[in-house]
């Protein structure tokens, strides 16, 4: 068993289910807040906001309904950036080219030293037409789709 295997229930730090709450004093003002940590993840996936206790000064301590809670929101936070994140370096689109109906989609590999895309064409059964590799700054619409696509068809193969 490794140490973010093991469930921990304190007043300032819970862990289980593969998240940490922490809660930590709010370096914007002088109240509290609470960072959500995944397992694994060497920064926080969500902070916010905690509730001060009775005494207007501490933090009012973390429970198990609090911390359900707190699990759901920053996984439904995790869940919409990586759906934000492929919508970003994956998109497509259909055009009606002179050839037909034409899907093109642009794929980013953001890779650290040499970032590309893929700008792929298919057909209305899938099939591919073309496939060329692109600057990932390549910006997708039906203009450049189709400027692209009649490109493709115009020269000799």
């Amino acid at each position: 068993m490794t140490d973010s295997d093991t469930k921990i229930q304190e007043p300032r730090l819970w862990r289980a289910d593969g998240w940490t709450a922490r809660v930590i004093k709010n370096e914007d003002d002088d109240g509290w807040a609470v960072a959500m940590i995944k397992d694994g993840e060497p920064e926080p996936a969500l902070v916010g906001p905690w509730t001060m206790g009775r005494d207007k000064k501490n933090p009012k301590p973390l429970d198990g309904a609090a911390f359900i809670t707190l699990v759901k929101t920053a996984t439904e936070f995790v869940r919409r950036h990586e759906q934000q994140l492929h919508a970003s370096l994956h998109q497509s689109l259909v055009v009606n080219a002179a050839s037909g109906r034409v899907t093109v989609s642009l794929d980013i590999v953001p890779d650290e030293d040499n970032p590309y895309a893929v700008l792929r064409a298919t057909d209305d059964s899938d099939e591919p037409l073309a496939q060329v590799r692109v600057a990932p700054s390549f910006k997708l619409n039906r203009a450049s789709a189709l400027a692209w696509i009649e490109s493709q068809f115009a020269r000799p193969r």
